[in-house]
């Protein structure tokens, strides 16, 4: 830059000297040299001045670089962009960017919990309410195919309350037809107990069938070990798997192995099923489950349980079906004892009030003969009839009539069930 000033001064000195030959006296061009030589010396500072500035505004580019573009082990992070740089004029975007951003661990927890209210003509019960299950979901990725789901539920009891960890799961996504995972599960027999957890707001009902009572004992609710899923290539047919090998069932046999099975043999459980694209909510299945159980006696016992169901999981209507039945055998003796049990449950969402009511019916029967030396079921009959109420889209009122014959020589039990249950 400086160069060019120097020819410009030369040129116009050139001209002062061209204009000598037809201007006034010598006097007048001399100083119009000296004038132009000042001025000459006052653009010289002046590109001194920008050459400063200009050093100045280059030296903190790394840092700006540096900001756009964050180190490795800060990937995770949004940058902020220096000022000046083109990114600042899109600030809106890029605040919309950072907020779409997926961070690893990014926990979530979701809440569920109830509150009920019994009166019943059973001989020696009480009415009055209590309080039903807290219930927190807690759920966070950990990579892109990596996830982390674990239940957890607080229990009324009579002195204080009891925690139980109803479900801790670590899985990997490979693809949607290849998905494994490992730690505590609802065990995949059948429909209901891997279509409502814990938390009762999450199903119609107040009660579930008592063929999937939680701490029941005809199915075995928990599973402990791991678990492979997915979907199967099979067009509009919609078919899913789960297989899983685990710990299975305790010496107490309402409840899973999680502290270790109690004999040298795994359970195995496997599930296949049908969502059929062209009938929206219908689902139809088979399970199979394979256990040797080791009671505290010492008597052990074979047990194999096939299952099946249908499901049509709308609210007009709502049909739900299943039907197992539980076969044992005694390892010593070889004494076989087969128990079955199902249930139908019929629900419609009215068309009226904003379609928040929902009436139901529910029938179910289990039978265990003689034989049967492992669970405590014992035979039912049951009958329910309720109505749940959605007062907004997180709470719902229910009320249910339900009357129970669990012997055939004794008399049907009679009650009057409410609940408000909800999420948040």
């Amino acid at each position: 830059m400086r160069r060019g000033l120097l020819v410009i001064a030369g040129l116009l000195l050139a001209a002062g000297t061209g204009w000598g030959q037809t201007s006034p006296p010598a006097t007048d061009q001399t100083e119009k040299v000296k004038a132009l030589l000042e001025r000459i010396e006052r653009l010289e500072k002046r590109v001194v001045e920008l050459e400063a500035k200009q050093a100045v505004a280059a030296g903190p580019a790394p840092s700006a670089t540096a900001a756009v573009e964050p180190k490795p082990e800060a990937q995770g992070a949004a940058a902020k962009p220096a000022p000046g740089h083109p990114a600042e004029m899109h600030g809106d975007q890029g605040a919309v960017a950072q907020q779409m951003e997926v961070h690893y661990p990014s926990l979530q927890i979701r809440g569920f919990a109830d509150v009920d209210f019994s009166a019943t003509d059973q001989s020696g019960k009480t009415s009055g309410f209590n309080m039903g299950q807290l219930v927190l979901h807690l759920a966070s990725p950990l990579s892109k195919k990596v996830s982390y789901f674990g239940e957890v539920t607080l229990n009324a009891q009579t002195a204080g309350y009891g925690v139980e960890v109803e479900r801790s799961i670590i899985r990997y996504d490979y693809n949607d037809y290849f998905k494994v995972s490992f730690g505590r599960y609802h065990t995949p027999v059948g429909y209901w107990n891997t279509a409502f957890h814990h938390g009762a707001w999450l199903q119609t009902t107040i009660s579930r069938p008592e063929m999937v009572k939680f701490g029941g004992t005809f199915i075995p609710t928990h599973f402990v070990g791991f678990l492979v899923e997915g979907s199967i290539p099979s067009g509009g047919a919609g078919l899913g798997y789960s297989f899983g090998v685990g710990n299975g069932r305790s010496s107490i046999v309402s409840r899973a192995g999680d502290a270790g099975d109690g004999n040298n043999n795994r359970a195995w459980v496997a599930n296949i099923f049908s969502r059929p694209a062209r009938f929206y909510g219908l689902q139809f299945g088979a399970s199979v489950y394979r256990d040797k159980i080791t009671l505290t006696d010492g008597r052990s016992f074979r047990e194999w349980i096939t299952a099946a169901h249908v499901v049509w999981a709308k609210e007009n209507p709502e049909i739900l079906a299943e039907f197992a039945n539980v076969h044992h055998r005694q390892v010593l003796t070889g004494l076989v004892a087969n128990s079955q049990a199902f249930y139908v449950q019929l629900g419609y969402r009215l068309p009226w009030f904003e379609k928040t009511l929902k009436p139901y019916y529910r029938f179910e029967y289990i039978h265990t003969p003689l034989s049967e030396q492992i669970l405590n079921s014992g035979d039912l009959v049951g009958s329910t009839l309720g109505l749940r109420y959605d007062i907004s889209g997180y709470a719902a009122f229910k009320g249910e009539y339900r009357r129970t014959g669990r012997q055939s020589t004794d008399p049907s039990v009679n009650g009057l069930f409410l609940q408000t249950s909800f999420t948040f």
